[in-house]
């Protein structure tokens, strides 16, 4: 039987509907380490050195004034780009994100930073969360925005 040409077009849109489907569901959980996203090149460029960051139980400096606990989510294109360099790329845009939120409370450091990505909270000195699938990456971060003594 011959396929007319609007039932090889719907054919043809639920291939590429199924492809599409399955790579963005492609999603690949990345415990990364933060040492090394915070030593690249890229942290040096995208980060200013007036909000520091201490992640999971590590020691900050004595806590002056509390400003409140916030989040954020951040997702970046990760089309053609390893997960490393994704992951490294869209945490840095989280903490970009947490150093923007800082200086608008007049908060010096953020702390007990913990991943949060769908509202799971993974706690880490060490490392970040990262999902990346074929198009896209994401890091969702939590921690709390306070006043350090100098």
């Amino acid at each position: 039987m011959a396929m007319t040409k609007l039932g090889y077009g719907i054919a043809c849109a639920l291939v590429l509907l199924t492809a599409a489907s399955s790579a963005q569901a492609n999603d690949r959980k990345h415990m990364m380490p933060i040492k090394e996203a915070l030593a690249s090149v890229a942290a040096d460029q995208r980060l200013g050195d007036t909000v520091k960051f201490y992640f999971g139980n590590q020691a900050s400096p004595a806590v002056v004034k509390r400003m409140g606990v916030d989040q954020t989510s951040q997702k970046t294109n990760a089309f053609g780009k390893s997960d490393e360099k994704a992951c490294n790329w869209v945490f840095l845009s989280a903490l970009r994100q947490m150093e923007k939120r800082a200086r608008e409370l007049g908060a010096n450091a953020v702390i007990n930073i913990a991943s949060n990505y769908k509202n799971v909270e993974v706690k880490s000195d060490t490392e970040f969360e990262c999902h990346a699938g074929a198009v896209m990456a994401g890091v969702a971060l939590k921690g709390e925005f306070v006043k350090v003594a100098e």
